[in-house]
């Protein structure tokens, strides 16, 4: 019997690997898409290698692709907390200051 390869195993990593450089470099809040996406991707691609695992290859870009896409979550939070502190501090600031008179 020849081997397959995983069926999401490389939607998993490209979407950990966008998770990642859209928490940095963009999108911040938003990347947290990608890195769900990425971990349904994953969640799929193990049922299918547990049930039959000689049936298939790429069983490593799986486990990197889970990795990619927790950093890319926990990048993302990160980033939605900065801008939570970063607008509330803004906010806080025009409060204080009373009146603007433009």
């Amino acid at each position: 019997m020849e081997q397959q390869s995983l069926p999401g195993a490389s939607t998993a990593l490209t979407m950990g690997i966008i998770s990642i450089v859209g928490a940095l470099v963009c999108c911040g809040p938003f990347a947290a898409i990608f890195s769900i996406i990425g971990l349904s991707n994953v969640n799929k691609a193990e049922r299918l290698y547990k049930a039959n695992p000689g049936a298939y290859t790429g069983y490593e870009s799986v486990k990197t692709g889970k990795i990619l896409s927790y950093i890319g979550l926990g990048l993302s939070l990160v980033t939605l907390i900065f801008f939570i502190l970063y607008f509330g501090a803004i906010i806080a600031l025009i409060g204080l200051e009373g009146n603007w008179n433009f």
